[in-house]
């Protein structure tokens, strides 16, 4: 016969196991920070302000979350609505919408930022979650803290491909817009950029890759 205690029981060791899904990814990634990314430069140069007015780029609160938002209009409209992305050491393959600030719908490249295979830096942003929620579809980026340098992100768009190799890794403020503009004038880079820790907004995990 069950009885109220029983019931208790049950709920308590549901609670349990429910707050191990929460806390032990948490613990894990600050390890993680602590100890895989000792040897990883996290303090990149930045420019003397890193918070300085990007044109048309602002971070604004949206469902209490700190998101970049851009205005940046193209000259010409970009010649596709999306391209494919693909993180070869995850295998994971996304599709990526083109100039969008809704990180809802998935991945999407900061409108303005460059394309697949230009000049300048191809800014994607994706949402980031704790792992009992990851497959939901809601979080295609919440693996992205397993890249390391020197993996490879092919980048497939109007039938073109593109490989970037990752040679910078690093976690920064969510308000930290220096992220936006590419190391340098003559490169072709990409980033990827999402949340952490996981399930939580506190900091910006930032991908940096080279076209090669």
């Amino acid at each position: 016969m069950i009885t109220i205690k029983h019931v208790s029981l049950i709920f308590l060791l549901l609670g349990a196991l429910f707050l191990a899904q929460v806390s032990l990814p948490l613990i894990g990634f600050k390890v993680w920070e602590s100890v895989i990314l000792s040897g990883i430069n996290l303090t990149s140069p930045q420019p003397p302000d890193i918070n300085s007015p990007v044109w048309g780029v602002t971070v604004e609160n949206r469902s209490n979350f700190p998101a970049i938002v851009s205005s940046l209009n193209r000259v010409s409209s970009a010649p596709y609505s999306n391209f494919s992305l693909e993180i070869l050491r995850l295998k994971k393959n996304f599709l990526v919408g083109v100039d969008s600030n809704d990180l809802d719908s998935g991945p999407v490249q900061l409108p303005g930022s460059a394309l697949p295979g230009e000049k300048g830096n191809l800014f994607i942003s994706g949402h980031s979650a704790l792992p009992v929620f990851s497959s939901s579809g809601v979080a295609p980026f919440a693996n992205l803290t397993n890249l390391k340098k020197g993996d490879l992100i092919k980048i497939s768009a109007a039938g073109v491909d593109f490989t970037y190799q990752i040679f910078d890794i690093k976690i920064v403020d969510p308000k930290n817009l220096s992220i936006i503009a590419p190391p340098d004038n003559t490169g072709r880079y990409l980033t990827l950029m999402t949340c952490v820790p996981p399930g939580l907004n506190t900091k910006r995990f930032i991908v940096v890759g080279k076209l090669i």
